[in-house]
């Protein structure tokens, strides 16, 4: 069995989307369709992968493996094994699972046969009373094949009473917290559901005639041709058959509160999002950053790739010329080689490199999407500095990261959040800039469409990574003694 390297330095001090779900009905060969839209969505999930499809004449068939889609799913040696007009697939990084030691039983889509006929399922986002549910299965006699809170959904799925798959899902998902956008499978189904909140995105397309398209993101309707539909909305349960689409509310509703980092840094910059595009959303936190926190400066400069959208905005609001003071070098992966310590130690410089005729002597204001724990920022000061710049200010495209997230998110423990356990003058110190300012959580709100910025009462978005405001209790780790933010 083969394991990922580990992960390089740059990726280490970045917040992770974990999960990309894709599904597809209609076409003869859909798990190709499904590999192309997983590669679509590779930004979402790096570590592996997994396809499920279903032939009328041989059954379930699926394919498993870690790395990179490209280097996996496109041999016909493979997609050969995958045949059916019907295919789901995931794309992951660990979420509940061990990180960092991710077993080929932990790689989704799971399957399960009832007496019903079998159903698999893909799930992005993460269970937050997962734990308790394990252990009460386990009491009750389940036997758990992976370390992933998405088998919960398949064993609680076994053990109801409703005569059909979608009926058994709505079941199972009644008895989770948390966040979840699943797309699942069965014979003839393609079924896709979120949570209450929509905490995790989901979009719905349509294929050529009578075949649909369920994925995380609209960028992956795109590489298939696909036509944007709509979104799931929050708490509906969509089922295609037979080129129908069957919606329900399986949920008491409530008011969404969708993620706002899939604005800031997840999603791709080519999706919509919410009936907006990410890409304006990004230019407009970059406007609304040169608002709060102007600066005199000479250049404009984002630290690719995340920080390009926000450092247009701000470089066409305040005046000052944008230009690409810092180059990523584009082949360089987490499957590079495998690093030796001297290899390790020149961290960020094996994926970033300045422009050294452009820095020199310039006061440069560098835009990027967030500060984790501080580390790269630091490392990519100094470089900007060693190139010979006379002044360095960074602006962030996100207020400060100060709680971990507990909805799907690769977050570190809330004492490694350098925005946890230092102010922002301090962090400042650290980073070693000239000036440093984070985007306000009012700010990011209008730049995504609330023009009126949060309201503390009802927020539009999940912000709980900013704001401390949980709206699902982290129940599984309150009862580890986890504090969440009291209400004020």
């Amino acid at each position: 069995m083969r394991q990922m390297p580990p992960a390089h330095p740059f990726d280490d001090d970045r917040l992770r989307e974990e999960c990309g779900i894709y599904g597809v009905t209609g076409p003869a060969h859909a798990a190709q369709f499904v590999a192309l839209g997983l590669h679509a969505l590779q930004h979402r999930g790096q570590e592996a992968g997994g396809i499920v499809s279903h032939d009328p004449a041989s059954g379930f068939h699926s394919a498993r493996r870690f790395g990179y889609v490209r280097d996996n799913f496109t041999s016909a040696e493979v997609m050969d094994t995958l045949p059916g007009p019907l295919a789901i697939g995931h794309v992951r990084y660990s979420t509940a699972g061990s990180k960092g030691h991710t077993a080929i039983r932990d790689v989704q889509p799971f399957f399960g046969e009832f007496s019903m006929g079998g159903c698999a399922i893909a799930h992005n986002g993460n269970l937050t009373n997962a734990r308790a549910i394990r252990r009460e299965l386990i009491e009750r006699g389940s036997i758990f094949q992976s370390s992933s809170d998405t088998e919960c959904i398949i064993h609680l799925m076994a053990r109801s009473i409703q005569k059909s798959i979608a009926e058994r899902i709505k079941d199972a998902l009644r008895r989770v917290e948390g966040a979840f956008s699943i797309v699942a499978m069965t014979r003839t189904k393609l079924i896709g559901v979120r949570d209450p909140l929509g905490v995790r995105p989901l979009v719905l397309g349509r294929l050529g005639e009578g075949g649909f398209v369920l994925s995380s993101e609209t960028c992956a309707l795109d590489i298939v041709g696909a036509q944007f539909l709509r979104e799931v909305e929050p708490g509906e349960m969509v089922v295609i058959e037979g080129g129908r689409i069957e919606s329900t509310r399986p949920f008491a509703p409530t008011a969404p509160r969708t993620c706002i980092f899939e604005h800031v840094y997840f999603s791709r910059p080519d999706s919509i999002l919410g009936g907006r595009s990410v890409y304006e959303t990004r230019r407009r936190i970059g406007v609304e950053l040169a608002r709060e926190a102007p600066v005199s400066a000479d250049l404009v400069c984002p630290v690719p790739d995340s920080g390009t959208p926000a450092a247009i905005g701000y470089a066409q609001e305040s005046g000052i010329p944008f230009a690409m003071g810092i180059v990523r070098n584009q082949y360089v992966g987490r499957t590079f080689i495998e690093p030796t310590e001297q290899i390790r130690n020149m961290g960020v410089r094996l994926k970033l490199n300045v422009n050294r005729a452009l820095l020199r002597g310039k006061r440069v204001v560098l835009v990027d999407d967030s500060v984790v724990r501080g580390t790269t920022s630091r490392k990519i000061r100094e470089m900007v500095m060693e190139a010979g710049a006379a002044e360095v200010h960074f602006r962030i495209a996100s207020p400060p990261t100060a709680w971990p997230c507990f909805y799907g998110v690769d977050t570190p423990d809330r004492d490694k959040l350098i925005a946890a356990t230092m102010t922002e003058d301090e962090i400042r110190a650290f980073i070693g800039v000239d000036s440093l300012a984070f985007i306000s959580l009012d700010g990011l709100y209008r730049a995504a469409g609330e023009a009126g910025g949060r309201d503390p009462a009802r927020p539009a978005y999940c912000d709980a990574c900013f704001s401390g405001d949980y709206p699902v209790a982290p129940s599984d780790r309150i009862s580890e003694g986890f504090e969440v933010r009291a209400a004020e």
